[in-house]
């Protein structure tokens, strides 16, 4: 079953069950703060997970993109990627237990509907109970109600059966619970009964993977610690697209379906080695979504990945090298596979290419330069210093996982503590923090000044096309309690005239006292409205437009999104009335795209 096929059943599936099919959210989250990409599929969803109503209901499907670098050293393995694709279907208290394992079993075997996988290799696991919810019989029961044998459902804690995982110091704050986890049996020969303890072996060999997990969310946590249950009881359920593509198609590893040949095929003439050519596919891959949803190279937040993504990529070519026919020939095989799902990587194609090459440009300049250092230091069996390592980093642009290889390549260690001191010690972009992001949490909706802040962009929005004209585009946003983000296609630098103009014009909204509205209406109707919304983008077929204004067609601003936002622009002056909006910075992030950060103070 090739990926195409994979991607229409499991869509056709849950749409005829009830269910709204959703397009994919962008990569990069609107409004939260704690994380750079969508790192799940329930991600986009959390307001509704949370008790907001849906515009396109309480049924909902979709197969959403998603960014994690956590695992960045595992990818290469059968499974590790950093963009990956993930399938899901929600219930916002319409169905709990019983429909959504039932449904999850009928799509992984059903062989008219579903993936025709054979019950006979599946297995499956459940929460074992502890202080935070009890024991899961109830999921079990229904496993076994719908065929799957008793010995083959395992009880386990929540490291492995609750959403989020628990592990460490993690500090979640949103909606939670326990799940059911799905795997499936890849040996030729099939394992057969397995007692728990041979269950274990099989997974930590890679014998079983995970195909399918259904999340029960009952409860909502707060820094980490669950403070009471939701106001309904959701399921949120999802599997790796690319996984599931590979368990179709009888393939031992991602890298080896549909989704990568040709990708593959052009890695291959950039390395020998198997695991660098799939590193090499798995990366450009992801920066080609990256830039598609308007990341651009830089040394912060997304851009920063991207740039880190770039540079692992070139690395781990034979010559540390990569020109423009090699790029376009990669470009072009990414948006031959993925062209008609996702319109936006065929309509930036030249703006993908472009951004990859001048990235590589710059880092093949220093790497050669970076290397040749190295080698000077003879460090041949010895440690890299911290001091050394960050100079490396610092001077030569050369990431501290780069470092690592190079100095594995002549048995040398690295002081990596030595270096995240001297990171700190000089103010650069803390690898940590950034990693950090990506462990998940998410805004809370609840933050008053996010919700402020969101507004506010949209009042920043309209402005700037009043004052720099039509062709102002939004390209992305990132809020914070602290401040606001927005970047948007403009080919100059504000000039301090306009920039004023800009503040004033929010700042006379905000003195307005206007009212902030929100209509749901059909997808036809909504773009006759007028409203903003990111042009190439897929939306559902229900949409919800917010308008700033007493009237959706007199409104001074609309449109298309989900929120959160307040009810009145005073509220942007704070409780005491005296904030004012400015713009604190206004800078280049690409050619043809300006970053403006504000403030309400």
């Amino acid at each position: 079953m090739d990926s195409s096929e994979v991607r229409r059943r499991f869509l056709a599936f849950f749409e005829k069950r009830g269910h709204a099919i959703l397009p994919s959210a962008p990569l990069v989250p609107e409004n939260d703060p704690t994380v750079l990409f969508n790192t799940a599929g329930m991600q986009p969803l959390v307001p509704y997970l949370m008790g907001r109503p849906h515009p396109a209901g309480d049924r909902l499907a979709n197969i959403q993109k998603c960014v994690r670098t956590t695992d960045i050293e595992d990818v290469g393995d059968n499974r590790h990627l950093t963009f990956f694709e993930m399938m899901g279907n929600w219930s916002l208290g319409s169905y709990f237990k019983e429909d959504a394992i039932r449904w999850s079993y009928e799509l992984l075997t059903d062989e008219k509907e579903g993936f025709g996988l054979d019950p006979k290799r599946l297995y499956v696991t459940v929460f074992a109970g502890d202080a935070n919810a009890p024991k899961d019989e109830e999921a079990a029961r229904v496993w076994e109600s719908v065929g799957v044998p008793h010995n083959r459902i395992y009880f386990k804690d929540a490291t492995a059966n609750w959403w989020p995982a628990v592990k460490g110091k993690d500090a979640w704050t949103g909606p939670t619970g326990p799940c059911s986890e799905m795997f499936y049996d890849v040996t030729e020969k099939g394992l057969g009964d397995m007692t728990p303890s041979e269950y274990d072996k099989a997974d930590e060999a890679g014998q079983v993977v995970e195909i399918w997990n259904d999340v029960f969310m009952e409860y909502e946590k707060r820094d980490g610690k669950i403070v009471g249950k939701l106001a309904k009881k959701n399921v949120d359920t999802g599997a790796g697209f690319e996984r599931i593509c590979a368990v179709l198609q009888g393939k031992s590893n991602v890298f080896e379906t549909d989704l990568f040949s040709t990708i593959i095929d052009v890695a291959r003439t950039l390395a020998r080695d198997t695991i660098k050519q799939r590193v090499i596919a798995d990366h450009i891959r992801t920066a080609a979504f990256m830039i598609a949803d308007s990341v651009t190279p830089s040394n912060t937040d997304q851009g920063y990945v991207l740039r880190r993504i770039i540079r692992r990529m070139v690395f781990n070519t034979d010559n540390r090298t990569l020109d423009a026919e090699q790029i376009k020939k990669f470009i072009r095989s990414i948006t031959n596979i993925y062209g008609q799902t996702y319109g936006t990587l065929k309509e930036k194609e030249d703006i993908i290419r472009n951004e990859i090459s001048i990235e590589t440009d710059k880092f093949i300049r220093t790497i050669h330069l970076a290397e040749e250092k190295f080698k000077k230091m003879n460090l041949n069996g010895q440690t890299v210093t911290g001091g050394d390592a960050f100079m490396l980093f610092s001077s030569y642009g050369l990431p501290i996982d780069m470092t690592l290889e190079l100095a594995k390549g002549i048995n040398a260690i690295v002081d990596t503590k030595g270096f995240e001191v001297e990171l700190k010690k000089h103010q650069e972009i803390s690898r940590a923090g950034a990693e950090k992001k990506f462990k998940g949490g998410l805004a809370d909706a609840n933050d008053e000044m996010v919700v402020r802040y969101h507004t506010a962009t949209h009042l920043l929005h309209q402005a700037l096309h009043d004052v720099l004209g039509e062709h102002v585009g939004q390209k992305g946003s990132n809020i914070t309690p602290e401040r606001l983000r927005f970047d948007f296609s403009h080919g100059a630098k504000m000039t301090d005239d306009e920039k004023k103009r800009v503040e004033d014009m929010v700042n006379e909204k905000i003195a307005a006292k206007l009212p902030v509205n929100q209509v749901t209406m059909p997808r036809t109707d909504a773009e006759k409205t007028g409203a903003r919304h990111f042009f190439g983008e897929k939306y559902g077929d229900q949409i919800s437009i917010y308008f700033v204004g007493n009237d959706l067609a007199t409104a001074y601003s609309k449109e298309f999104c989900g929120g959160p936002h307040i009810k009145n622009t005073a509220e942007l002056a704070g409780p005491e009335g005296k904030l004012r909006f400015r713009i604190a910075k206004e800078e280049a992030v690409s050619q043809g795209v300006r970053r403006i950060k504000a403030v309400l103070e």
